[in-house]
């Protein structure tokens, strides 16, 4: 996804901006075309998720590494000791930080339905902290901004997770975290696209509207 035209400031940029949408680098790929191994993790895939979508429509070239990624997602939706909610605002923020178009329009949807505050959901969109967080909610929404931000967290924030969520609480949001990056970063790559006739749900930030000038 690049820009078509220069914006002024980011104050304008969710009116003024258009996008240009580059063409996905890894299609989805026909059963005709799929291999022994890549047709039974797709039929596995749809049996448990309704259709092949996501980062699995890239994915699937490398089956194995398809095949783990599902069951580790079924661990992180399903049986992950974070409430869903507290969950949901993990993916939202590492979507927001990849500034993942398809994963962010993927997690709106059951970050509502898992009670997250549609305010909350619209600062994170804009790159701002909400102005109203549950204590839970503060305490990771700091841990993921400092680990986000700078690549770990400070004593302070780490304490205060492990004194909410416990030990294994915290590895399971690095786990969230780690999973929904890896999702992200993938489909950063391969250009998913997003569902047809949908607008792209987040803004650039201000850092992504700068031009960039490369150097060889």
């Amino acid at each position: 996804m690049v820009l078509d035209e220069k914006l002024p400031s980011a104050s304008n940029a969710i009116k003024e901006m258009k996008y240009m949408v580059l063409p996905e680098r890894m299609p989805a790929m026909s059963l005709d075309e799929m291999s022994d191994a890549q047709r039974k993790v797709a039929a596995d895939l749809v049996a448990t998720r309704g259709r092949l979508q996501g980062p699995f429509v890239a994915a699937i070239r490398s089956p194995g590494f398809a095949d783990r990624m599902q069951h580790l997602g079924a661990y992180i939706r399903y049986e992950c000791s974070l409430d869903l909610r507290i969950n949901r605002l993990v993916s939202l923020m590492v979507a927001r930080h990849w500034t993942a178009q398809y994963e962010w329009s993927g997690a709106v949807p059951p970050a509502l339905k898992a009670g997250l505050a549609p305010a909350i959901i619209e600062a994170i969109a804009e790159g701002r902290r909400p102005v109203r967080l549950a204590e839970d909610e503060g305490i990771v929404h700091d841990f993921m901004t400092e680990l986000l931000t700078h690549k770990s967290v400070s004593d302070p924030t780490y304490e205060r997770a492990v004194t909410k969520f416990g030990e294994a609480g915290v590895i399971d949001l690095l786990g969230v975290a780690g999973y929904y990056t890896m999702q992200a970063i993938i489909m950063n790559v391969v250009r998913t696209q997003v569902p047809a006739d949908e607008p792209l749900p987040l803004p650039p930030l201000p850092h992504e509207l700068q031009p960039i000038s490369v150097t060889r």
